[in-house]
């Protein structure tokens, strides 16, 4: 059967006559291409989609939190030096950045044991991180997921393509058959496009997102040995927490 079907292919390219006429390439829309991969295109172009907006909105969220941390630091310091609490707390509500509001929760709880103050700085530590890496894991499952509905599509296609040869007992158009074989093949290039771009965005966001947290872990130690440093009038053992 194998034979018979790389004879029937010699002979096509003998005479092209024996080929079906297929439109070409040029005459052939994005839309008429994908729509010739099947059922299972739509769940790839649906992951598409998600991708796209899980980035652009991932993005605009690590933009929006982005901030310098030494500056923020040095403001908080002066404040917190100055025992201005309350001027303190107003800076952060109007920055309203991850790193602010993890301050602000150390600030809330100024005058209690340190380790209260440390714990509620990490738990909004912890917090703020979580929000920044929201709905990133989306993204890794894409990438794993449409390469592997690409091939689920080039399997059924190719069973299709090898059943039609079945039925018609060989005697087949190689022609025919081969234009069921490249759109079996379109669901795999589709899945692999989609998976390399979502593979891309995440690791993309992940070092934006790794370069953040890593700024408010810093900016959270850097606060609680603020509230332990010796107190500005001098006095070798006081705190600067004590004043409140």
């Amino acid at each position: 059967m194998i034979l018979a079907f790389i004879q029937q292919i010699a002979d096509t390219a003998a005479n092209p006559s024996l080929a079906q006429v297929i439109p070409p390439p040029d005459q052939v829309s994005t839309l008429q291409i994908l729509s010739e991969g099947g059922w299972v295109m739509y769940p790839i172009i649906l992951l598409s989609v998600v991708t796209i907006y899980l980035f652009i909105e991932r993005l605009m969220t690590l933009r929006r939190a982005a901030t310098d941390p030494a500056a923020i630091m040095d403001r908080i310091r002066d404040y917190v030096r100055a025992a201005n609490i309350d001027g303190a707390q107003a800076f952060c509500d109007a920055q309203d950045k991850p790193i602010t509001r993890i301050l602000k929760h150390g600030l809330e709880r100024l005058g209690r044991p340190i380790s209260e103050i440390q714990d509620a700085v990490n738990a909004a530590g912890k917090y703020e991180a979580f929000e920044l890496e929201k709905r990133t894991d989306l993204l890794a499952s894409i990438a794993g997921i449409a390469p592997m509905l690409g091939f689920l599509g080039t399997v059924t296609g190719m069973i299709s393509a090898f059943q039609q040869i079945q039925n018609l007992q060989g005697n087949v158009n190689p022609s025919v058959l081969a234009g069921g074989i490249w759109e079996a093949l379109l669901t795999t290039a589709a899945g692999l496009i989609v998976g390399i771009l979502a593979f891309f965005f995440y690791n993309f966001l992940f070092e934006r997102i790794r370069r953040l947290v890593n700024d408010l872990e810093r900016s959270a130690t850097e606060f609680v040995d603020l509230l332990q440093a010796p107190a500005p009038s001098g006095q070798s053992r006081g705190r600067i927490q004590d004043s409140f």
